[in-house]
């Protein structure tokens, strides 16, 4: 296997056959694992930004910086401070905590799932206590970034290495045309994440253990001059956004995810809440 560490954008032309990584969290288990091949890595740490500046915070930027950052939302703070331990933190970037894997088992074990190209959901019909309860018809994995459901709280904005988008654009629900879960094209890079002002956020987090675990349920709220927006982590195979609380009734849970839709329901509450 052959790494490569380019030190501009314009060495990256090229790369969309090869395997971009910065602190390795995510990237590195999946090739340990065989659920990721590649002949050459791509090392971009020294091509993502870092650090935070008027509201942008650079991709690099690790989630340990980011909780500890005056200038930081409430909820993201709180969302980088409950998505992993302290080790995880500081080496994983908030750009790749956007692009984490789900944690289905069946997925991880590759069993020949939807996700990886197969016809049937084997969360659907088999062991499924943590798996979505929305957007769950084709594939039943429940996405585990913390951050993203805080960033889509926040409405906030990417920067890639070809193009502006939100937060929201970022994601797709996987369907039987197209299995991928985000819109990035190969070889496109996060750079940026724009974080427009809010009033008052927060971020509740129901989980297996009392620290350092993936999200069951977890809810962040942002208020703005434009309004309150809520969102959700591990509840469908992407962040998912909201309109009201009122929402959480529409959910559609499998047998054993049922749980989740009350958890939603009174962290959601919760939440309101607090910001209100």
């Amino acid at each position: 296997m052959k790494l490569l560490r380019p030190s501009s954008l314009s060495e990256l032309d090229g790369a969309s056959d090869k395997l971009l990584l910065a602190g390795g969290t995510e990237v590195v288990p999946l090739l340990r694992d065989g659920i990721l091949r590649a002949e050459t890595l791509v090392d971009v740490r020294e091509i993502v930004p870092r650090g935070v500046r008027d509201g942008v915070v650079g991709a690099g930027t690790t989630l340990a910086e980011l909780e500890v950052d005056p200038q930081i939302p409430d909820a993201l703070r709180e969302a980088c401070r409950l998505a992993a331990s302290p080790q995880l933190r500081n080496m994983g970037s908030v750009g790749g905590n956007l692009l984490q894997s789900t944690r289905c088992w069946y997925w991880r074990l590759k069993y020949p799932c939807r996700l990886h190209g197969g016809d049937r959901c084997h969360a659907a019909e088999g062991e499924h206590r943590e798996h979505a309860i929305f957007a769950n018809d084709f594939c039943a994995s429940a996405h585990p970034s913390d951050v993203a459901a805080a960033l889509l709280a926040l409405d906030a904005r990417v920067r890639t290495s070809r193009r502006e988008l939100g937060v929201a654009e970022l994601y797709r629900v996987p369907n039987d045309a197209d299995r991928r879960t985000t819109t990035l094209h190969p070889g496109e890079l996060i750079l940026e994440i724009e974080l427009p002002p809010v009033a008052a956020s927060v971020y509740l987090k129901a989980m297996d253990r009392k620290r350092w675990s993936f999200p069951q349920v977890g809810v962040a709220v942002a208020r703005s001059s434009t309004g309150t927006r809520i969102a959700l982590a591990g509840v469908a195979p992407i962040p998912w956004l909201l309109t009201g609380a009122e929402d959480v009734d529409a959910a559609t849970p499998l047998p054993r995810t049922a749980w989740k839709v009350d958890v939603a329901r009174a962290l959601v509450g919760r939440a309101l809440a607090q910001i209100t």
